[in-house]
């Protein structure tokens, strides 16, 4: 397990904001090559927001494996895009790509909308796009800053949700949310961004309770340090040289290894899997 993977350190490679895969040093493993589904997800409708790239692509691939059809909500990554496209296509299962952001509550409802005229409703909304930047003092967080953390973040994952519970099915109908090891653990760097992940983690638990009399699943993935374009383009150069030292496994990991977490919680055979955070964190432990 600790060998599966490239290791620390890593080249210098700083990108601009929001990153690109191809870009990579070494470039991230989605399950491209690796993951086998088994018919899990068959016939079942997604919405994934950040499907681009990281582990929203990872996931992508394995629902698209798993026999489920995709909308891709992503900002403007088109290349990107196009590629998780392709190897959702590839599966033969149908792949809609849905540019734009998230901070605008029209955009989630258009998501929505379209996710139900191109793929005939929604089964499973995975909220996974996020913002983030390193700050090493608050006063350097402009107001700008905070709320388009929060916007994209957080906010957007109520608009999406709010739109897609009327069209879920009693017993089908399942919300991924992903949180951090930030939601408990915060990075004093990234202030804004551990805060939504907080708010993420509660905003998970309180809309599980809310949903079980309609019949539908709402939980959690909690990361660790993930290898995806948000560390080259957020972090500092000797943070992503060193990347996923502070873990028991001694490196990052790649986005391939919590596909199957996503898997599980859409799948409807975990029917009684509800308001729980599932951590991903290389044997570190979250409390």
């Amino acid at each position: 397990m600790t060998t599966a993977y490239p290791t620390p350190p890593f080249p210098s490679q700083k990108q601009p904001m929001p990153g690109s895969t191809e870009a990579m040093q070494p470039r991230p493993d989605h399950g491209e090559k690796s993951y086998v589904g088994s018919g899990r997800l068959k016939g079942m409708k997604a919405i994934i927001t950040g499907g681009d790239s990281g582990i929203g692509r990872a996931v992508a691939i394995a629902y698209a494996r798993e026999g489920a059809d995709v909308l891709i909500s992503y900002l403007s990554e088109n290349d990107d895009a196009e590629q998780v496209k392709q190897l959702v296509e590839a599966e033969g299962r149908k792949a809609v790509l849905m540019p734009g952001d998230i901070a605008d509550s029209a955009h989630c409802r258009a998501i929505v909308q379209k996710a139900v005229d191109q793929l005939g409703g929604v089964d499973i909304l995975v909220n996974n796009a996020a913002h983030q930047a390193t700050f090493k003092d608050i006063g350097d967080i402009s107001d700008d800053e905070w709320d388009r953390t929060f916007r994209t973040n957080i906010h957007a994952m109520f608009y999406l949700t709010k739109a897609v519970v009327p069209l879920m099915k009693p017993g089908r109908g399942t919300i991924i949310n992903t949180a951090s090891v930030n939601s408990d653990m915060p990075n004093p760097t990234l202030l804004a961004y551990a805060t939504t992940k907080g708010a993420i983690q509660n905003f998970t638990g309180g809309l599980a309770q809310m949903l079980a009399e309609k019949g539908i699943r709402a939980n959690a993935v909690a990361p660790g340090p993930i290898w995806t374009p948000l560390i080259p383009s957020t972090m500092s150069d000797d943070a992503v040289k060193s990347f996923g030292t502070q873990t028991p496994m001694k490196r990052p990991g790649q986005p391939a290894e919590l596909a199957t977490a996503y898997v599980m919680l859409a799948d409807p055979l975990s029917s009684y899997v509800s308001g729980t955070t599932i951590a991903v964190t290389g044997g570190k432990p979250f409390i």
